[in-house]
């Protein structure tokens, strides 16, 4: 299993704190002192894993260690260090005999050779390994500083110092605290109103006023995306499927559904239970079938001549190994192909745990899926009458949907009767549109050719045009003429590569009023992209034209559609026609012409349809019934009104197209499972048996409600008091994001190779304190973001660098380098341009040009306009293949397996791209232009106003004398240096700028604002 975040040799686990000041008063703790030393040399031969175990000699027990040898003596002796075979082999002078033998680069210290003689001299007592032993109820401790402590976190924090002979930090001054609490919470930069308020309250009610500053974060819905993005990374979300294809995939509305319970409150015990098993529940919600994405957020394989069960129990394997980081904080997936070679996990255990993930639907493909409109979880309108008329609507489209086949039936009777020729059809009396307006969305030219067609242009990734026109005649019917150009790749009549088109949707309005289409027709068609698919409403789907060279007729030609109307529009109406293209990528429109008819077109089919039609229900093939059904659904006048109902209800309400999220349901008849020899999915070992879903056997066993256990009785144990490890992982897990490690600082790893805690009774406070408080994640914020330990300032202080270099024992605060998302949010604040929507489908930021050069499937990036372009980083489109570039600079995952923490860098890449990144530029121009539209003027007065602006927008504070000083003449030297080349400040200012604002003087305050956005300080949290 890969885990994102910083290795820790296990020879360190022993130095976190130095040996002699833990273990130098009273009799030594195996877990704490011993346990780790015999983890990193001994167990990986002498440990659990029997069949991959050494001379038949365990470690790992005190039952092992201290049997006699068959050859005689006992590896350890208690009481007598000096006949121990444990100490006699580390010491051995000759190499062939010593241990653990050379050739594994390991060897312990003569420190820790004399600890582990210690231990066998007091009795080499064993412990039960600490993580797996029950949550039990602590006591905090009393402290001789008592006045220092806010709750029962400084209590256990303060005992630690004191034993050590230290005292704590002083708190941070206002203007560190709010930021730092800003940032750790939602993730975003206080506002100067923010700061003047939190500095006036400070100073007349210290305690209250930090208290309900942190009540007012937890509570805003900012809060839930900067804590979204933590559970993200331990879900693997991602916006694409991986591997070298590494398509596009939705799974935004699962995204968007851990904001909405974050923001809720949602208990972490109920948070668990949906996301492992909502669709388990009784009658589940469409919300918590989305939660189940948690383990649809693993990788498929779209590549040609794969084996579909191969990577099906690639997923599985991926969805045991990250539920046991993530909530059991165990390495699960090393006992894949072996028992586990340090922690009591047997081989049999992992694949009784696979076989809870390993019976449901999903095979190396996107289904199943549930259908969440955009913006339903956030931004919809809630009033009753409007959601009652759009369920309405919606069961009516069920009803007929569910009817479908009877009217098909009885529709294929009336075409049989007479079928026209696809490939002669009637002609109506069709009238060229001549254009008045034409616009697109994305930028893309729409040219007006001397025969009244169109020419589009290279533009936005997904276009969308608009074409305006007032009717000269009466209008029922609609056709498009798709037209080929020399201009065009391959000619056309599409802008893709090779001449494809997928026009999603063809929407009409007639003097502002929507006007719904009764059916659709084409000359030709793409298998399973029909001219019906350009009018149902599914941003999904669309009509296609297959240009390959297996494509019937000849490639790259003119073809048209036409389209029915359910209303006669009258002479003078005002036509606004819009041409969607949402389904891939650069598949847009190349070249076009529309004409009008006062009929509606002949509904006809294209020549595959026909073929369809003529073939006997029970001798065609599914394609054929496809064909068909996709016929009737184009021809159906009822159904298409109705979908129309809803779209209209849908948009009252506010609410976006429809995207269909991946999510877990269970086969009916469960998959066998059984033990695979040495992982190999096709070697089945059924010589054990089929194995019955089971946690490892070392746990408390759940209780189950039905026999065999299914996922909701895991997520039930999980959450459960019995199960020793998910409160303590979760709490440390909560704890290291507040500063920067944790009480166990392997976060990942409770096993036996991992860290000692560094507070064990705190961690274990925590954990009791957490499932007393019904799981509450907002109230161990609450309990954590006002103790006094979380208030320390965190400037270096030289005796804790001698005593404590690593600041473990919490002797003041963590300086903690910005995630990547926040480094590019606390930008976007500072320069005012942040868009506060919540939520949605994932966005397109301006990213350097060939970024997917070398990817196998060029996915291009047209940088999105308007609100998209200032999204918080949360949304934007993740590709796991080749990530937004200024993420991975600054250390965000690939997201190919579960991330339980991030790595912390510091390159040269990093600077680089705060002043050279085109996004990170227009951030520092929108931080020009909000000094100067916000303190106008020139006057040395409005100059220091705005330095001090500048300084509280991006580091909350107002700058020291010197800093002052230095900042206004770094730009007036901008300034003189922009007047003498005008050129160049045309380049760098603002492109708004305030009436009598001169250029050079703007530009050098884009400038500063460069200056000030790329300082550690800035992506720092202090």
């Amino acid at each position: 299993m890969v885990l994102c975040r910083i290795g820790f040799p296990l020879a360190l686990v022993c130095v976190l704190i130095p040996v002699h000041t833990r273990a130098e008063d009273g009799k030594l703790r195996f877990n704490r002192d011993v346990r780790p030393l015999l983890s990193e040399y001994c167990f990986h031969c002498h440990g659990p894993d029997a069949k991959g175990r050494k001379a038949d000699l365990r470690l790992d027990t005190r039952d092992g260690a201290t049997n006699q040898r068959k050859e005689g003596g006992v590896a350890v002796l208690p009481g007598r260090p000096e006949q121990s075979l444990l100490l006699q082999r580390m010491t051995h002078p000759e190499s062939d005999e010593i241990m653990p033998p050379p050739e594994t680069k390991k060897h312990p210290t003569q420190a820790e050779i004399a600890l582990l003689r210690r231990w066998i001299a007091e009795g080499a007592e064993y412990e039960d390994h600490w993580a797996f032993l029950p949550v039990k109820p602590v006591k905090p401790p009393e402290v001789s500083a008592s006045g220092w402590v806010h709750n029962p976190i400084d209590a256990f924090i303060l005992h630690g110092l004191e034993e050590h002979g230290l005292t704590p930090s002083p708190e941070a001054d206002d203007a560190t605290l709010l930021r730092r609490l800003h940032l750790d919470l939602t993730g975003l930069l206080p506002s100067p109103p923010e700061i003047a308020a939190f500095q006036k309250a400070r100073a007349t009610d210290p305690e209250g006023a930090v208290a309900r500053t942190v009540q007012a974060l937890l509570e805003s819905p900012h809060h839930a995306e900067r804590w979204a993005r933590h559970w993200l990374d331990q879900a693997r979300y991602a916006d694409s499927n991986g591997y070298t294809i590494d398509g596009d995939r939705v799974m935004w509305p699962y995204r968007d559904w851990v904001i909405r319970a974050i923001g809720d409150g949602m208990p972490f015990d109920q948070f668990t239970i949906e996301q492992l098993a909502g669709d388990l529940l009784p009658q589940p919600t469409k919300a918590q079938l989305i939660a189940t994405g948690f383990h649809r957020n693993t990788l498929i394989n779209q590549e040609g001549g794969t084996d579909p069960e191969q990577f099906r129990n690639e997923e599985v394997v991926d969805r045991v190994s990250t539920t046991g980081a993530v909530w059991l904080g165990l390495t699960l997936g090393c006992a894949q192909c072996h028992d586990h070679k340090f922690d009591p996990i047997t081989q049999r255990d992992f694949y009784s745990f696979f076989a809870f993930f390993n019976s449901t639907e999903d095979i190396n493909n996107i289904g199943p899926t549930v259908d969440l409109y955009e913006g339903e979880m956030f931004q919809a309108s809630t009033d009753p009458a409007l959601r009652k008329s759009l369920e309405a609507a919606e069961s009516r489209l069920a009803d007929l949907e569910k009817s479908r086949p009877l009217r098909q039936k009885a529709w294929e009777a009336g075409l049989f009767v007479d079928l026209p020729s696809a490939d002669h059809p009637p002609e109506p009396d069709w009238t060229l549109v001549r254009p008045e307006s034409l616009s697109s969305e994305g930028g893309a030219s729409l040219d007006l050719l001397e025969d009244g067609s169109v020419l589009a242009g290279k533009g936005g990734e997904r276009e969308v045009y608009h074409v305006r026109w007032v009717t000269s005649v009466p209008m029922e019917g609609l056709r498009l003429r798709l037209l080929t150009h020399d201009s065009l790749p391959k000619k056309g009549p599409g802008r893709a590569g090779n001449g494809n088109l997928v026009l999603s949707e063809v929407e009409l309005t007639a003097d502002g009023v929507s006007v719904p289409f009764a059916g659709a027709s084409a000359d030709h068609a793409q298998p399973g992209y029909p001219a019906s698919g350009a009018i149902d409403h599914d941003p999904g789907t669309g009509w296609a034209i297959n240009v390959g060279p297996n494509a019937p007729g000849p490639m790259n030609a003119d073809h048209w559609a036409s389209f029915a109307l359910t209303k006669r529009l009258p002479i003078g109406s005002r036509i606004e026609l819009t041409l969607r293209h949402e389904v891939n990528a650069n598949y847009n429109t190349g070249r076009f012409g529309l004409d009008t008819s006062p009929v509606p077109p002949p509904k006809t089919q294209p020549p595959a349809w026909q073929m369809a039609l003529k073939t006997p229900l029970e001798k065609r093939s599914k394609e054929q019934k496809k064909q068909v059904e996709e016929a009737f659904a184009s021809a159906d006048q009822e159904l298409n009104r109705v979908r129309a109902e809803v779209d209209a209800a849908r948009k009252r309400l506010g609410l976006g197209p429809k995207a269909s999220s991946m999510i877990l349901r269970e086969l009916k008849t469960p998959r066998s499972t059984y033990v695979h020899t040495r992982g190999d999915f096709l070697r089945e070992d059924k010589t054990q048996g089929v194995l019955a879903p089971d946690v490892p056997g070392f746990l408390p066993h759940p209780s189950v409600g039905a026999v065999p256990a299914t996922r909701l009785d895991l997520a039930k144990w999980l959450v459960s008091r019995e199960n020793p490890l998910t409160a303590r992982v979760t709490v440390n897990r909560i704890w290291m994001r507040y500063f920067g490690h944790g009480l166990v600082e392997t976060e990942n790893d409770f096993g036996t190779q991992g860290a000692y805690p560094t507070h064990p009774e705190l961690l274990d406070w925590l954990a009791a304190w957490f499932m007393d408080h019904g799981w509450s994640v907002r109230e161990l914020h609450q309990l954590i973001a006002t103790s006094a330990t979380y208030r320390q300032a965190s400037l270096w202080r030289s005796d804790l660098g001698a005593a404590d270099p690593r600041n473990l024992l919490l002797g003041r605060q963590s300086r903690i380098r910005c995630d990547a998302e926040i480094v590019r949010d606390s930008a976007l604040a500072a320069s005012g341009l942040l868009s506060p929507r919540i939520g949605g489908p994932p966005v397109r930021p301006p990213q350097p040009e060939g970024v997917y050069a070398f990817t196998q499937n060029n996915k291009g990036w047209t940088a999105d306009t308007g609100a998209n372009r200032y999204r918080r980083t949360l949304y934007t489109r993740f590709y796991r293949s080749a990530p937004h570039p200024m993420l991975t600079t600054f250390d965000a995952p690939d997201f190919q397996s579960v991330c339980t923490r991030r790595p912390r860098s510091n390159t040269p890449l990093q600077s680089l791209t705060l002043a050279n990144d085109p996004g990170f530029f227009e951030f520092a121009q929108g931080l020009a232009s909000r000094l100067l539209r916000e303190i106008p003027g020139s006057d040395h007065k409005a100059v220091l106003q705005r330095v001090g602006r500048a300084f509280l927008l991006c580091y909350s504070r107002t700058p020291s004398d010197d800093e002052l000083g230095k900042v206004v003449a770094f730009q007036a030297l901008q300034a003189r240096r922009f007047a003498a080349n005008p050129e160049e400040a045309g380049k760098v200012a603002p492109g708004e700028l305030p009436t009598g604002m001169d250029r050079s003087e703007a530009a050098s305050w884009t400038a500063v604002a460069r200056a000030l956005m790329n300082t550690d300080e800035f992506v720092t949290r202090e």
